[in-house]
């Protein structure tokens, strides 16, 4: 899979309907496809549970202890994310195979130790209360799901989405079948399951990066990617921001009062977490539209741009170049706009009856609204990010994660003392503040981007 972007080309090249048809689905399944089989496997097993597991409070028991393990070990890895994407990237343009897979291991050793130590603390202080069993289960999800996020950054890096999207499928359907057939079990039932199907996940990643690069090197482990030269604290800072930014309204939401605790210290928020979860199923058609402008288009004009740059082009092939890559960054964001605002407007006509056929109250459909239009919003900044990141400016990417957390922040607190009118439109407002001063950085980007890459070198 590593040649998805010329898959994904050769669709949209045919001019044909179906092919383009095509060619979103292949994108959207590639792109969002762990996200939707992680949500619908975790609803499957609740759903499956139901009338076994008694009583039923164990079931949100065992999705809010999952969610709160997907959102910690996001945080915790999101300081080696970017990090060692930074650096498989590095070194696949010098074709350094060989040192991606012993720093992999690095990393999974250090994200292992680090999940495994935290993990442990709150086990035995913050979980003290509950069984030994659950609290073993917990440290050993924490655990994998961490190491999980890192072996899908790397996999993702090296274009391996196929990989990805059937280790996924199997993890998942294992931790279905398994969860259910322990159901009996109740809640330590439930989340072995879970840990089972985690295992599966992560070893079929581990065992596709090892046959992509079967040659080691001379080093078993590494730890380059934490030395001077490859250590990029920008990175590390924008990985911790850019996940806690995404996370921060919904711990706000659990802790307040319109939370309620669920199990040990952890809390839920009927009100808010319903609508926000649906929310984020309907950001798959802008996901496809993200992946396929990005791996097509945008990233074609960028290596045609910096060749003509490293060879010596004529200055009116370079304009011509710079034009054609500032113009594929637009086309790609508005086309990001353009799919949200079509879902927009389908839930917006027909969300009152897609609650009802899933025996959802249509009270939720008002804060449904503003957390569709907040989804697609941050699928943009997203885009943004991206586009960024690819012409090297991290600082301006560090500035805006913080801007996001702390706009998050700020506006989520004001609508929780205004009240629940306003639920939903913190986190909506300060993704337009940040989308729009990320459009305005990356305008001034592309402005200054050839004067940068030849007045700023070093001699």
């Amino acid at each position: 899979m590593a040649g998805i972007g010329f898959r994904l080309k050769a669709l949209l090249q045919r001019n044909q309907l179906s092919a383009d048809l095509t060619a979103y689905t292949f994108a959207g399944v590639i792109s969002a496809g762990p996200l939707l089989l992680s949500i619908l496997g975790i609803l499957l097993i609740g759903m499956l549970s139901l009338q076994v597991v008694s009583p039923p409070q164990l079931i949100t028991q065992f999705q809010v202890s999952v969610t709160y393990i997907i959102a910690a070990s996001l945080i915790l890895t999101g300081t080696v994310q970017l990090l060692l994407t930074r650096f498989v990237a590095d070194r696949l343009f010098q074709e350094h195979y060989a040192s991606i897979l012993p720093n992999y291991r690095g990393i999974m050793l250090i994200t292992t130790a680090a999940a495994g130590a935290l993990g442990t603390l709150a086990a035995l202080f913050a979980f003290s209360g509950e069984s030994p069993l659950y609290r073993v289960l917990m440290v050993m999800g924490f655990v994998l799901v961490s190491n999980i996020w890192i072996c899908l950054i790397v996999l993702a890096s090296i274009k391996e989405y196929g990989a990805i999207l059937f280790a996924f499928f199997a993890g998942y359907g294992l931790t279905v079948i398994a969860a259910v057939s322990l159901n009996e079990q109740g809640l330590e039932g439930l989340l072995g399951g879970f840990v089972i199907g985690q295992c599966l996940l992560l070893g079929c990643m581990i065992v596709v990066l090892h046959r992509r690069y079967p040659a080691a090197g001379p080093a078993f482990i590494s730890f380059d990617t934490l030395a001077r030269a490859y250590r990029y604290p920008s990175l590390i800072w924008t990985g911790v921001l850019f996940n806690l930014g995404i996370w921060l309204d919904k711990f706000m939401f659990w802790f307040s009062t319109s939370g309620e605790q669920v199990i040990g210290p952890l809390r839920a928020s009927i009100i808010y977490d319903l609508p926000i979860f649906l929310a984020y199923l309907c950001i798959i058609p802008g996901m496809a539209a993200f992946l396929l402008r990005l791996e097509t288009d945008f990233a074609d004009s960028y290596k045609v741009y910096y060749d003509a740059i490293r060879e010596g082009g004529r200055l009116s092939h370079i304009d011509r170049a710079h034009s054609n890559m500032v113009r594929s960054a637009r086309q790609g964001l508005y086309e990001i706009l353009k799919v949200q605002a079509l879902v927009t407007l389908v839930v917006f006509a027909a969300g009152d009856s897609l609650l009802q056929s899933f025996g959802i109250s249509v009270l939720y459909f008002p804060l449904l609204k503003i957390d569709v239009v907040a989804a697609g919003l941050q699928v943009l900044f997203l885009g943004c990010l991206n586009v960024l990141l690819y012409l090297d400016r991290r600082q301006t990417v560090l500035r805006l994660s913080a801007l996001f957390v702390v706009s998050n922040g700020l506006c989520t607190w004001l609508t929780l003392i205004i009240g629940p009118d306003t639920y939903g439109y913190g986190f909506a407002a300060s993704l337009v503040i940040t989308v729009l001063a990320s459009i305005y950085a990356l305008d001034r980007c592309f402005q200054r981007i050839t004067y940068e890459t030849y007045m700023l070198q070093k001699p």
